[in-house]
């Protein structure tokens, strides 16, 4: 089969397309013949060494995919249709994955939406409804909006009845926010103001950062009190400091949200999450915006639209034969 292979770690320029053998999977496991997967930032840094998990050379990248059950496995049927986070070996044209962290899609979601939604929307109702307990009438900030995480807790806080306030650095993005469910969107300079100047200096409940960086300390300066601020990565690059003691002048939160680590140590979980989100799914109130699509030998240039912070919506590979 074709597969994208990381055998050096440079960057996404790295990344070559070769045939590599087929996937056998363990008991357990449930083989997937891939349409679309997801392309989400993590896979960049892989490229570089730059991520927790560091498999060894060479590897083929992907998180999340989208695609159909290629033969009776672990309670799915041949014929499924599927998402799924194999978390490694998503950018090839199949991929053996464990049954806990395969989805059934709902019959009117089609294949590229399915292969956007598990790693992000996941993550973000870990962050929104069992970190923050966000609830109903809340206001939340969402940085890094027009992105797979940001646009992903502007629908899902939406959905939640809570206020959304999105930054975005470009119109274009500003547009993918509003379209998310944004109700607010600022720029990137300025946003503290800004949300000053809308929330009538109250400030929001809760701060979604998948960002970090210099906007850090604006984000918890833009809490009102019980504030909490949800650290889930840092694509400026950037690992910001904290001096605890703002945290004592009106009683806020910082938080990290994990969920990977929850997937690992807690096998069903993430399940549990995606039944909790189909309701959701079926109706529309989450539904991720797509944005550039590559083919399966465009992996490089699909990895460095992410990595040069260019995406507007969700970049997707298409794999395989788009599948209903």
């Amino acid at each position: 089969m074709r597969a994208a292979v990381i055998s050096s770690l440079t960057g996404p320029d790295s990344v070559e397309v070769r045939d590599i053998a087929d996937p056998v999977p363990h008991p357990g496991q449930v083989l997937i013949d891939v349409a679309y997967a997801g392309v989400v930032f993590p896979d960049v840094l892989q490229t570089r060494g730059e991520y927790q998990l560091r498999p060894v050379l060479p590897f083929t990248p992907g998180w999340e995919v989208a695609g159909v059950v290629r033969e009776d496995a672990a309670g799915f049927s041949a014929g499924d249709r599927v998402a799924a986070m194999p978390i490694i070996g998503g950018f090839a044209e199949t991929v053996a994955v464990d049954a806990a962290m395969v989805f059934p899609l709902p019959a009117d979601v089609p294949l590229d939406k399915g292969a956007a939604l598990p790693l992000n929307y996941l993550t973000v109702h870990f962050a929104l409804a069992l970190r923050a307990r966000l609830a109903a009438g809340e206001t939340v900030l969402v940085h890094g909006a027009a992105g797979g995480v940001g646009s992903a807790a502007c629908q899902l806080a939406a959905a939640y009845g809570a206020r959304v306030i999105a930054v975005a650095s470009t119109p274009d993005k500003a547009a993918v926010a509003r379209a998310a469910g944004a109700h607010e969107v600022v720029a990137v300079d300025g946003f503290r103001e800004a949300v000053r100047r809308i929330t009538d200096g109250r400030g929001v409940d809760v701060v979604i950062d998948p960002v970090g960086g210099d906007r850090f300390l604006d984000s918890l300066r833009s809490l009102t009190r019980h504030g909490r601020l949800v650290v889930l990565g840092f694509t400026g690059r950037e690992i910001p400091t904290l001096k605890v003691n703002r945290l004592l002048l009106t009683n806020t939160t910082v938080m990290g949200a994990g969920a990977a680590e929850v997937w690992q140590s807690e096998p069903g979980h993430a399940a549990d999450q995606w039944r909790d989100l189909v309701p959701l799914m079926q109706s529309k109130a989450i539904d991720p915006p797509i944005g550039s699509v590559f083919g399966l030998d465009e992996v490089p240039s699909a990895l460095r639209e992410l990595d040069q912070r260019r995406a507007a919506g969700r970049v997707l590979i298409r794999v395989g034969e788009p599948v209903r």
